[in-house]
């Protein structure tokens, strides 16, 4: 599925104990990551630098959910 516009659900609910550009020793669950822009979308998206943990996040309906709301909730529960 292609990503909700305005979501950034990925980039915000899990911990990400790898590092990212700019977040050496990655983010904490719930932290947006510095890399969003204000519509939500990563900065990094398509660079080399972006992170692999980044690179490997497929939008699925089953993880995503139907809204913003839903895939905060069921990504709050994984940990990259």
């Amino acid at each position: 599925m292609p990503c909700r516009p305005h979501c950034g659900a990925c980039c915000t609910a899990p911990a990400i104990d790898s590092p990212i550009p700019g977040m050496p020793q990655g983010k904490p669950a719930g932290v947006p990551c510095i890399h969003l822009d204000a519509q939500r979308r990563c900065r990094l998206y398509g660079l080399p630098e972006r992170p692999r943990v980044c690179l490997d996040f497929t939008a699925d309906e089953l993880i995503c959910g139907e809204s913003r709301e839903q895939a905060m909730r069921w990504l709050g529960w994984a940990k990259a």
